[in-house]
Formats: structure tokens, C-alpha cells, sequence
């Protein structure tokens, strides 16, 4: 089992950027894919990326691509979401998850393929 707390929200303006740090506890989190996910009001909690259990394989959704950089820190127990030219419609509340399947054996895009989550860091990008 693992537990994970997220950090790193706030409010910026648009264009400008942030970090999210997801840190989490259990000796074997470096088993487990890792994956960002957000919910805006009223919509559906979707996917935004996730990363293999070394970091070596990484999947985005459209939207964020070349904007957004998932990376893990294995040693430190540590996933990142670097957020770069941030829009309005990024506004969200950001949720780390993780997931103990193998990558590659299932789409880590679902966010019912994740057993756990964390509590979520809310980021408002504002216009």
C-alpha cells in the first residue's frame, strides 16, 4: 500500500508555470506506476500523465502535451508535474495516483487502473 500527499499549488496567470510534488510513503513505491490526474468543477476527474515504474516511459493526455513534464525520484519517494505555459483551463484540483500494475499491461490513462490517491493541490491559472 502506499500513501501520497501532494504540494506545490497555487494561483498563477496565465503563461506563467508550476511544480507539483506528489511524496509518497512505503517501501515500495518504486513498484508502482505513477500518474497526475485533475478535476475542474463540475467535470469528470481525467488524465494528464502518468510514468513508468523508472521513469524511462511517460504518456500525456493531448491536452498538456509539451507543456507539462511528469518525472519520479525514486530514492526520495517523489513524483514531479512540471507545468509550463499554463492556461486558464489547466484550473483544477491536481491528484497523484498510483497504480501497481505493469506498464505497458494496462491504460494508464483509466483512472479506475489506480488503487490509490492522494488528496489533491488545487492550481488556478488565472486569465
Amino acid at each position: 500500500q502506499v500513501q501520497m500527499v501532494e504540494s506545490g499549488g497555487g494561483l498563477v496567470q496565465a503563461g506563467g508555470s508550476l511544480r507539483l510534488s506528489c511524496a509518497a510513503s512505503g517501501r515500495t513505491f518504486r513498484r508502482y506506476v505513477m500518474g497526475w490526474f485533475r478535476q475542474a468543477p463540475g467535470n469528470e476527474r481525467e488524465f494528464v500523465a502518468a510514468t513508468s515504474w523508472s521513469g524511462g516511459s511517460t504518456n500525456y493526455a493531448d491536452s498538456v502535451k509539451g507543456r507539462f513534464t511528469i518525472s519520479r525520484e525514486n530514492g526520495k519517494n517523489t513524483v514531479l508535474l512540471q507545468m509550463l505555459s499554463l492556461k486558464p483551463e489547466d484550473t483544477a484540483v491536481y491528484y497523484c495516483a498510483a497504480s501497481p500494475k505493469e506498464w505497458g499491461r494496462f491504460s494508464n490513462s483509466r483512472k479506475t487502473e489506480y488503487a490509490y490517491w492522494g488528496q489533491g493541490t488545487q492550481v488556478t491559472v488565472s486569465s
